[in-house]
């Protein structure tokens, strides 16, 4: 009877192929974890916390002037429409912010203008496949609405924050 060395036997590399595959993976997992970044990690977090107040104050304030919007997008995403009505003087500009639900990365803001009378455009490089919060505020941010937008979707409503 002839032995044969042990790497020719396949029992020593099939025990040896799950903590190799282990090593693998925890190797590509570090380096995953170096590369990218902890995007829902706020640097400021605690003063964040402190603006709740003042945000409050702003969707009370957008409540106490009647205000409402519809956004309406263009079939290419890269414009929007808003159509404002409050029961106050209207803004000069507004400004809109696109919020990825999980990537600060893909957020996105406009300034909107005015074409006529509680109608605002402005130009918008949406990226698609997702469902987006929105909010909508006056120029010198005194109130504010929100909404959801599925990128799917053409048009979407505003409603005071709550």
């Amino acid at each position: 009877m002839t032995t044969r060395a042990w790497y020719r036997e396949p029992w020593p590399w099939l025990l040896m192929a799950g903590p190799a595959t282990v090593v693998v993976a925890g190797v590509i997992t570090t380096t995953i974890a170096i590369r990218t970044s902890d995007g829902l990690v706020a640097e400021d977090y605690y003063k964040q916390g402190l603006e709740v107040n003042r945000l409050l104050a702003r969707e009370k304030r957008a409540e106490a002037i009647g205000a409402t919007a519809t956004a309406q997008f263009s079939p290419a995403r890269d414009a929007v429409q808003v159509m404002l009505q409050a029961s106050s003087p209207l803004p000069a500009t507004l400004r809109l912010v696109l919020v990825h639900p999980s990537r600060a990365s893909d957020d996105r803001a406009v300034e909107l203008l005015p074409v006529s009378s509680g109608v605002y455009r402005g130009k918008l490089a949406a990226p698609g496949g997702v469902a987006y919060r929105m909010q909508l505020e006056d120029g010198a941010a005194t109130w504010r609405l929100g909404g959801r937008w599925r990128s799917a979707d053409d048009s979407a409503s505003f409603t005071v924050i709550r």
